[in-house]
């Protein structure tokens, strides 16, 4: 009968339970904010899935596009020339999956994704009063070695949505109201934060669920290890590399 319990727990705090859980402390809220983020988090599921099988479904490889950052910069007292980084497939699919989701949440406003060259309006039929910032899938060279890849998203809310204008988008971090990646390598990882504190939620894919398994993150006053980039060493200015 133990074992049966066990199986059988209701007690776990999943993403959707902590968020309406967040809501509460907040009688004013409409709810508008628990279903942006129920988005967001079907999303996540979605690319975690695509990434798990990219290999069977032939999703490795080059799309044949060039995503932003291979653009030319805009100069303000010099110009500037990025390396260009060929967008893979699995880039796009993931792009379309976040575009798809947050504007059919019908609680956004203005997107803007590091894979498209400007911002996305929503229609205003389906406009919402929020903005969302994202990288649909961070660390794409990594993909075909099989190294951790994620996910990384802000949401501001814009004052007026009917209305919105890219400088609404232009915010300081400050301003964010949420803010989180998602992880997806060995497990499916998603970090959130609301504005109090930070948590971990660990995808259980035998429910389908993220469940809370990384309350109350804290970085430790004093860490042990450091890590940098060495491959970035020829750049480094003087106070870095010393």
């Amino acid at each position: 009968m133990d074992h049966a319990a066990d199986a059988l727990r209701t007690d776990l705090m999943t993403i959707t339970r902590y968020v309406l859980n967040e809501q509460s402390k907040h009688p004013e809220s409409r709810g508008d904010f628990t279903i942006l983020l129920s988005h967001i988090v079907l999303g996540c599921k979605f690319v975690c899935s695509s990434v798990n099988k990219a290999g069977l479904a032939k999703l490795i490889g080059l799309a044949g596009e060039t995503n932003v950052q291979a653009k030319k910069e805009e100069p303000i007292t010099w110009v500037v020339y990025s390396v260009g980084e060929e967008q893979k497939k699995l880039d796009v699919l993931s792009n379309d999956v976040f575009v798809k989701a947050l504007v059919s949440s019908g609680r956004t406003c203005i997107l803007v994704s590091e894979e498209d060259e400007e911002a996305t309006f929503v229609e205003p039929a389906l406009r919402g009063r929020y903005c969302v910032v994202f990288d649909p899938l961070d660390g794409s060279s990594n993909i075909d070695c099989g190294v951790s890849i994620g996910t990384i998203f802000g949401i501001y809310m814009v004052k007026d949505f009917t209305e919105p204008t890219l400088d609404q988008a232009l915010q300081p971090g400050k301003n964010m109201v949420a803010a989180g990646y998602c992880m997806y390598g060995s497990s499916c990882t998603l970090v959130l934060s609301t504005g109090s504190g930070v948590n971990g939620f660990t995808l259980d894919p035998s429910l389908g669920e993220f469940i809370l398994t990384h309350p109350d993150i804290k970085i430790p006053k004093k860490g042990k290890i450091y890590s940098v980039n060495e491959g970035n060493a020829k750049n480094w200015d003087g106070p870095t590399a010393k």
